[in-house]
């Protein structure tokens, strides 16, 4: 049985890779520009000069990546770069280095170790929060403005443009699932968390729409359960944590019901949720939950310099939470072209890129 899974979710990526191809051959940019915010599962260089161990500016990281390290926590491309590039987009730069001539086309905001919540992760040092990446935002706004010296024209360039979110993880992984470092572990039932959680998420995304932001798509969390990391905490013997996933779900499920709010509150935009979850499960059937490289002392991410596996193909896991390449390519080619219908509800990206809003 487990061999045929396994032949299964090689045919889904071999499949998944001829639809990514065809998707390129499409080549003009479907919409103006794209704003990236989030964690690690998207930073592509935010951290690199921070004071913080949430750092992915070494080897091995980026080892399929042709420059090399650049901050990106994977072996290779991550969810959004695979995105950028169906979009037609050439590719967002970093907050931290983007200049005026590259904010036209998008910026990347996201920040190993973010969350939600302004604490979260603070014990691995410097971040930058979902709130701060809002009022970086806001800053990058009000240079366009600047520089296009037309409010209107800018209000309705910013209108046509994609905008996505993945964040949420490290408000579990580095927050609520330590209680002996962060107190939210201890003063909040399960539950209770995640309503805080997504009480909090619901005003956040409501000011990115205050920005301008009307094409908006919010990725759900994955089994945090099933990473590495979890699994050598736990002691579970390379299974999935199912206590983990089952907390961690809470907060998808009400995410799904928070995107159809926002439609219904914000009759000028599209808000989608992307099912991270749906989408990924196979590959904790088919992939042993390892991670591919030496892990440091802390299990979550590659040791410095340390040698990564032969395969990565092979791997779901790059280090103790982070996918590998071909993961995260299946996952960003499902959440722009849905395979199911349940993989991005009401809208995957490329019918969210073409849909035309009226502001």
């Amino acid at each position: 049985m487990a061999s045929n899974v396994g032949l299964l979710f090689r045919a889904l990526v071999m499949a998944t890779m001829m639809q990514f191809q065809t998707i390129l051959v499409i080549g003009a940019p479907q919409v103006p520009c794209y704003f990236i915010f989030g964690d690690s599962l998207v930073n592509n260089g935010n951290n690199n000069n921070l004071q913080t161990q949430a750092k992915a500016d070494y080897q091995p990281y980026g080892i399929d990546f042709p420059p090399g390290p650049t901050g990106r926590f994977s072996n290779g491309r991550t969810t959004v770069d695979f995105v950028t590039e169906s979009l037609g987009i050439v590719d967002i730069a970093p907050y931290a280095t983007a200049t005026n001539d590259q904010i036209s086309m998008g910026v990347n905001y996201g920040s190993g170790a973010a969350g939600i919540r302004a604490e979260t992760g603070n014990k691995l040092g410097d971040r930058i929060s979902l709130d701060k990446q809002l009022r970086n935002h806001e800053s990058v706004v009000s240079r366009l403005r600047v520089l296009q010296r037309n409010r209107t024209f800018t209000n309705e360039y910013l209108s046509k443009c994609i905008y996505s979110l993945a964040i949420g993880s490290n408000d579990y992984v580095n927050n609520y699932f330590m209680p002996d470092n962060y107190p939210a572990g201890r003063i909040y039932t399960p539950d209770q968390f995640a309503s805080k959680l997504i009480e909090q998420y619901s005003q956040q995304l409501s000011t990115l729409y205050k920005f301008g932001a009307r094409k908006i798509a919010a990725f759900g969390l994955s089994l945090l359960g099933c990473t590495p990391f979890e699994i050598q905490m736990f002691g579970t013997n390379g299974q999935c944590v199912e206590s983990i996933n089952e907390k961690v779900q809470l907060f998808n499920d009400r995410l799904k019901p928070l995107i159809d709010d926002l439609n219904s509150e914000f009759s000028d935009a599209r808000f989608t949720f992307i099912n991270v979850t749906g989408i990924s499960a196979l590959q904790n059937v088919v992939f042993p939950k390892v991670p591919c490289c030496q892990l440091r002392a802390d299990g979550q991410l590659c040791a410095p310099n340390s040698v990564a596996c032969l395969n990565r193909n092979l791997y779901a896991y790059f280090d103790g939470l982070h996918p590998t390449e071909v993961i995260n390519r299946v996952l960003a080619t499902r959440a722009y072209i849905a395979l199911s219908p349940t993989d991005a509800i009401p809208y995957d990206i490329k019918s969210l890129a073409s849909l035309i809003i009226n502001i």
